[in-house]
């Protein structure tokens, strides 16, 4: 049944590989449990935060939406679409929004507003097909380019999450006498060797061992407790909370145009960059039925504004599940079933430290970064905005700057080029486009 499904044989695979596929990517980003409470009402001891309308907003009830929205998102994308891609609260516009709320300029509702419009709008242009037709105007070079940005991303987060990257003033390495730095090295260079000797699911059994090895150093701690759930008085505070005082202004409009557009390259090039990597791209490096997992993310938008979470974003984390075999919805499935038990027992799979994580990103990155050798440097119009790509994402540590960096290069580098090819390898949507991304760097 599943096989029929899903068509994993298809797509050269099976299901135990799906399976581990789907718990790798889990295990991989499984840190959104953590991060999005205090990405939202702020790091630290307190666990409720009260809004500038008297809203109490608890880490508890956080946590608990998010891992039920993700886990509901990521499924409806395995059934629907039949990709790997696993989805949750997207990191960037919830710091942002967070900050606004704990700084009192904007009400929890008013938060979950912008949200909303902004997953409106992403309904809206996946339905009428403009986000597609966005897609298939992007030349190939760059479509390339966005796959190798991304890794070097998930690289730098690699580095910056375990500590052997230093990047507080400027670029250095992090304190190696770290039990932290020491485990991940470890993990780094168990991957490696697992992989060279094509162990299967080379990637979960690193995290595991590292895991393992943290308890002893003091750095994987063992909760006290392994299941919890929130009160529903808490739960209730956030969900359905919509507050459209104060947003008719010009602020607001910058905010929900600075997430739509963050969000839209952010899970484009998740999209394609993972896509290359389960090799699901078509010859002109297009995603056959990209619609399908455009709108789920849309949808997934809107809906987690509903249950009180930031804007849903399909997760480069993927590229983890992918890079173990994933190739089918079933991946998904399994990562969703993941965040359904981790609801009930999230103190369990939150003890997973960054030492044990951040090898497998490194790991990810360096597979995603070979995609490079696809890139004519010998053409300098092809090459100049795939560079630009690359470096804007590598040294701002961001994906939709990144990308938008180098979609502005490109543009520009081709329309000024003397030959007739580089001319008309500028579709008309491009030069649309770049209108809005020279508006995103303004106001961003």
């Amino acid at each position: 049944m599943l096989e029929k499904f899903f068509k994993i044989k298809q797509r050269d695979s099976n299901v135990q590989t799906e399976m581990a596929a789907g718990l790798t990517t889990f295990m991989a980003m499984a840190y959104v449990l953590a991060v999005q409470p205090s990405a939202i009402i702020g790091f630290g001891m307190e666990q409720n935060f009260t809004d500038i309308n008297g809203v109490i907003v608890s880490k508890a009830a956080l946590l608990f939406m998010t891992a039920l929205i993700s886990g509901i998102v990521t499924l409806i994308m395995g059934l629907y679409a039949n990709l790997p891609f696993a989805l949750s609260t997207g990191m960037g516009t919830n710091f942002m929004l967070g900050a606004l709320l704990q700084s009192g300029s904007l009400s929890f509702g008013n938060v979950m507003v912008i949200v909303l419009i902004g997953g409106s709008i992403f309904v809206l242009l996946t339905v009428l097909g403009i986000r597609n037709l966005i897609v298939k105007a992007i030349p190939k070079n760059i479509k390339v380019s966005i796959s190798v940005a991304i890794g070097f991303f998930i690289t730098y987060l690699g580095f910056s999450n375990s500590g052997i990257g230093n990047f507080e003033e400027g670029i250095g390495l992090g304190n190696f006498s770290d039990p932290n730095v020491f485990l991940a090295i470890v993990g780094l260079i168990l991957i490696a060797l697992l992989t060279l000797y094509k162990v299967p699911g080379a990637l979960l059994i690193g995290i595991i061992v590292v895991t393992i090895l943290g308890i002893p150093l003091g750095v994987t701690q063992v909760p006290g407790q392994l299941f919890g759930i929130p009160d529903v008085n808490e739960i209730s505070n956030i969900t359905f909370s919509f507050d459209f005082n104060g947003l008719l202004n010009g602020s607001t409009i910058v905010l929900i145009f600075i997430a739509f557009f963050g969000d839209f390259f952010s899970t484009l090039g998740t999209v394609l960059g993972v896509s290359q990597k389960a090799n699901l791209l078509d010859d002109n490096g297009n995603l056959p039925g990209i619609a399908r997992p455009f709108l789920v993310d849309a949808l997934g938008t809107v809906a987690g504004a509903i249950a009180g979470c930031t804007t849903i974003s399909t997760f480069v984390e993927s590229s983890a599940g992918a890079q173990a075999g994933g190739k089918t919805g079933l991946t998904s499935v399994s990562t969703a079933i993941m965040f359904f038990i981790s609801i009930l027992a999230s103190p369990l799979f939150l003890m997973i430290p960054d030492a044990a994580t951040s090898p497998v990103l490194i790991f990810v990155g360096y597979s995603m970064i070979s995609s490079i050798t696809n890139i004519d440097f010998t053409n300098f119009s092809e090459a100049f905005g795939p560079f630009v790509m690359i470096v804007f994402t590598a040294f701002t540590g961001g994906i939709a700057s990144g990308i938008s960096a180098g979609i502005l290069a490109d543009v520009a580098i081709k329309t000024f080029a003397k030959t007739e090819k580089a001319e008309k390898a500028v579709h008309p949507v491009m030069y649309a486009l770049c209108i809005p991304l020279m508006i995103y760097f303004i106001f961003n």
